[in-house]
């Protein structure tokens, strides 16, 4: 496969492991019941890519490390510059020289989640600092030039050994989802950033789907959802993107998926594969 990647440009960013922050105690369902649960940021200790996403008891809950910056301006580039599959290395505090991967971003809290092995996570506080080298952003398949590629480190593509037929990539998932299941972040002017949830509250959908089987960093192939310029609905447009975040019990959500492959006019090709998880083209999980 040709790429672009020799032009791309390697730049460094930096965040801060995060404190977990809840404006709220409670979560409100989709029935209306107040339910207490863990959320976004700070440490995940028993909770990694390659583990399923939906049977835990928590919301939008991010695997690994949650890092971000309080400056606005300065956490947006730590955003869009950060790549799924970029090297990160802890640079502060008892955990420094920790080496770890970006594995996604999150919108709305304006999250970048790292893998980082259980030992290291241990000497790990907050407020840590982790330096990031991102790459990826720019990056082109020359034989698939209607496909965007987006959020994605150029190594991590190469070592998913994917394949172009005809101007189509063809890109293993586990699953497939309809437009009519994309709820929060659909409108979003960018996909460069964040992410968007699969809505998870309709139980005929939800087996359809076999969405109760999905894991932190599987592959997912959303149809008739054009992410090039944003998130919208474009029937016989592909988005192939990554589970970022966990499920959740408020309307609209669900596990998020950022997106890493889209293509205008259809020309991804989703191969289904049960273990198509970025954990194992990362190489840090045998047991998938």
């Amino acid at each position: 496969m040709k790429t672009n990647q020799k032009n791309l440009v390697k730049i460094g960013v930096i965040g801060e492991i995060s404190q977990p922050r809840k404006p709220s105690v409670y979560r409100i369902d989709t029935n209306g019941k107040a339910i207490p649960l863990p959320g976004t940021g700070g440490i995940t200790y028993n909770y990694a890519i390659g583990d399923n996403c939906m049977e835990l008891i928590g919301d939008h809950v991010e695997p690994g490390v949650s890092m971000k910056l309080d400056d606005a301006g300065k956490n947006s580039g730590l955003n869009a510059l950060a790549c799924v599959g970029n090297t990160a290395k802890v640079v502060t505090g008892d955990a420094k020289g920790a080496l770890g991967y970006v594995t996604g971003t999150h919108g709305g809290i304006e999250h970048v989640m790292v893998w980082f092995k259980e030992e290291d996570l241990d000497n790990m506080a907050i407020g840590d600092k982790i330096m990031v080298k991102s790459y990826g952003m720019g990056l082109k398949i020359e034989e698939a030039p209607d496909v965007f590629v987006k959020n994605l480190d150029p190594d991590l593509l190469a070592k998913m050994k994917l394949e172009v037929k005809d101007g189509v990539l063809q890109v293993p998932v586990v699953t497939e989802v309809p437009a009519h299941l994309m709820g929060s972040g659909i409108g979003a002017a960018s996909a460069d950033t964040g992410d968007y949830d699969i809505m998870t509250h309709d139980p005929e959908s939800y087996e359809a789907c076999n969405l109760g089987a999905l894991s932190f960093g599987d592959l997912v192939l959303l149809r008739d959802c054009d992410t090039s310029f944003g998130r919208g609905y474009l029937k016989g447009a592909v988005t192939v993107g990554v589970v970022v975040h966990s499920n959740c019990v408020i309307m609209g959500h669900g596990p998020g998926i950022t997106t890493l492959f889209t293509s205008k006019n259809g020309k991804i090709e989703g191969l289904k594969d049960e273990k198509a998880n970025i954990a194992l083209y990362l190489g840090v999980r045998d047991d998938l």
